[in-house]
């Protein structure tokens, strides 16, 4: 018999691609165009490399407190990953251990069910309405536990906290999660429910919002029971998963909110404006409330727009998927960006008329 009888075998989760060339306008992996908060570099000139030969501190204490004091929270709330794909794919080791299948919308975050198959957990994806929003009925049902984003991946549609307190009253008996990646683009973070609801988990990152997807810092914020249960199951697995430089650059990035909010607010003002002008072009579109938006032309396909800007050396994400193979995903970039793209879409749509 071959070993490879025994491999767990799942089909991968494809990230948006990281191109090698340079004069790339990168607008297809959600990044922030802007830097991080000033203090980052601070840390990062002063930072010693005779620590590196230390392992860091496992509890990463000086991350969790800086993180517990800026969300209002105690520090035996707050649990932290690499990247928050590292803190829901903990949290699906932790919670998700049901016979019933978990829930989670039809277009949402891809990395879900690659998840539920590696660890395998029966899950059922729950379709949402034709303009892309959820039904909360569709949560009503048994289940072995909820997640989704909001604003959600890839459409940028934002829920109301009234939407998620309605699932979160319907299913007592399930841990729900709430994937915040996006929150701080315009939306109100459930956060506040945590006080009423302790089978609610908010998970958020610094990847977008804070400019630091190249240090990979995510971190969920529970009632101290779900988070002891998150570090029992992460201590099992290993200790050290954050470094010494990271957990000092991702305290460090929280002590400056000004910066954090003009920040946010010029993606916020640029994305706006992108709207309006794609709305000229006769794109349609959720109203995202994102960093990014969800595009479709009634009267063009949306791979040969995709194919046509990438040789324009203008990078935006593409995904040939039953109900969303004619969106793209663009991310909102700098001004200077975006003027390139909207340049390249009104070439592009007068040649494919001509």
């Amino acid at each position: 018999m071959s070993w490879e009888n025994f491999v767990r075998r799942v089909v991968p989760y494809t990230p948006g691609e990281q191109p090698k060339e340079s004069g790339i306008i990168k607008l297809n992996t959600n990044e922030n165009p802007y830097p991080p908060a000033p203090g980052v570099q601070k840390i990062l000139d002063e930072f010693r490399i005779s620590d590196m030969r230390l392992y860091p501190d496992p509890d990463a204490g000086i991350l969790i407190q800086a993180i517990a004091e800026t969300y209002q929270v105690k520090p035996e709330q707050v649990f932290v990953g690499v990247g928050s794909d590292d803190v829901i794919s903990m949290a699906f080791l932790t919670f998700f251990n049901s016979a019933k299948p978990i829930l989670f919308p039809d277009v949402t975050y891809s990395f879900y069910d690659v998840w539920a198959d590696v660890y395998h957990i029966p899950y059922q994806r729950v379709r949402l309405t034709e303009d892309f929003r959820i039904n909360p009925e569709d949560y009503k049902i048994p289940n072995g536990g909820i997640i989704f984003p909001n604003p959600n991946a890839p459409t940028g549609v934002l829920e109301s906290l009234e939407l998620i307190e309605e699932i979160l009253k319907a299913n007592p008996d399930s841990v729900v999660m709430i994937d915040e990646a996006y929150i701080d683009f315009g939306g109100i973070s459930c956060l506040p429910l945590l006080e009423k609801y302790e089978n609610l988990l908010v998970i958020q990152t610094y990847s977008k919002s804070r400019s630091m997807a190249g240090m990979r810092i995510g971190f969920a914020i529970g009632n101290q029971k779900l988070i002891k249960y998150l570090n029992d199951v992460k201590f099992s697995v290993n200790s050290y998963t954050m470094n010494r430089l990271t957990l000092l650059c991702g305290a460090e990035a929280l002590k400056d909110p000004a910066y954090f909010e003009n920040c946010t607010g010029k993606i916020i003002e640029t994305r706006e404006d992108t709207k309006k002008k794609l709305a000229e072009l006769g794109f349609v579109f959720p109203d995202s409330k994102s960093n990014f938006i969800f595009a479709s032309h009634p009267d063009y396909d949306a791979g040969m727009i995709f194919e046509k800007l990438k040789a324009r050396k203008i990078f935006v994400r593409y995904w040939n998927k039953p109900r969303i193979n004619q969106y793209l995903r663009i991310t909102v970039g700098t001004p200077e960006e975006m003027k390139q793209l909207f340049t390249a879409l009104q070439e592009i749509l007068i040649e494919d008329e001509s």
